[in-house]
């Protein structure tokens, strides 16, 4: 279950990343359908995460994963609330919503594939 996760991450990081890059661009707030596919991928891979955790004892590497994942999705609703009320997205919730995302990312491979979860 855990693979599934880091795809459904992975197709999220690439959404996120797009969406990024447009708003360092100038591009912002970015397109709804992005940040809403963006937000499915994610929330998809935080429930996969979960069961998989649940399956194998809550616990270990890929718990801290969830955990910085779980940080991140708060970041990411928060800059969702700035979209919808059509209010510029501050760079540092940007940056540090994309870090959290990121480390969660490294943590749960390594918990794959280096750990051997």
């Amino acid at each position: 279950m855990f693979k599934i996760a880091i795809v459904l991450f992975a197709v999220a990081a690439v959404a996120g990343l797009t969406m990024a890059v447009a708003h360092f661009r100038g591009q912002t707030p970015p397109k709804l359908a992005l940040a809403l596919l963006h937000g499915l991928f994610a929330a998809s891979g935080l429930v996969v995460l979960l069961l998989g955790l649940i399956r194998i004892g809550a616990g270990g590497t890929p718990a801290y994963a969830l955990g910085l994942f779980l940080v991140a999705a708060l970041g990411g609703f928060t800059l969702l609330s700035y979209h919808l009320r059509g209010r510029p997205l501050p760079n540092g919730l940007v940056v540090g919503h994309a870090l959290l995302a990121v480390a969660g990312f490294v943590t749960l491979l390594a918990a794959v594939f280096v750990v051997g979860a």
